[in-house]
């Protein structure tokens, strides 16, 4: 009996960084991104961030980024929707793990942001992970539980206000006026 052998690209950020359009890349397996965001998921977008950069302006420490690559491994290249960091970023690209990662979900990525990002993220032990569902404009806001290592869910739907602890800094976000 002969036991074929499945194999499975693995490229890494020395690929990455030659390719054309928008990747990710996890566990060597790229991901092609889907077209230009569509005209709701970018006033999200800019929404969030814009709330999120309004609530940190005094603070000296955490900068909120539109996605930049964010390399986990030499293998895992990830572009989060946005991402808090508090600390000073070095390299082209982010290689340590930032304070908060949001995801606005799409038909193409939901599956992937829910699961295997969702994982990721985790394991990277970064404090928040958000995801927004622009079509039910709906938000769930994750936070890594110290003692368990794991993500808690610690706030869902559309219209409430949520204080993130930012390093030393805070951010009190009204999500009701996201949407």
């Amino acid at each position: 009996m002969s036991v074929s052998v499945k194999i499975l690209p693995n490229y890494t950020y020395d690929d990455y960084v030659h390719w054309e359009g928008q990747w990710e890349v996890i566990d060597g397996v790229p991901y092609a991104m889907s077209p230009a965001a569509v005209p709701k998921h970018q006033r999200i977008a800019v929404s969030i961030s814009s709330a999120f950069n309004f609530q940190l302006k005094e603070c000296k420490k955490c900068t909120v980024y539109q996605p930049i690559d964010y390399v986990t491994e030499d293998n895992t290249i990830l572009q989060p929707d946005m991402l808090i960091v508090c600390e000073e970023i070095t390299k082209k690209y982010l290689d340590f793990p930032p304070t908060l990662v949001l995801e606005i979900l799409s038909p193409a990525t939901a599956l992937k942001d829910r699961h295997t990002k969702y994982d990721i993220y985790e394991s990277q032990g970064i404090k928040y992970y958000l995801i927004i569902d622009p079509e039910a404009e709906q938000i769930e806001i994750y936070e890594v539980n110290m003692k368990t290592k794991k993500y808690e869910l610690k706030g869902h739907g559309d219209s409430f206000r949520y204080k993130f602890l930012l390093e030393n800094c805070q951010a009190l976000i009204d999500f009701s006026e996201i949407w």
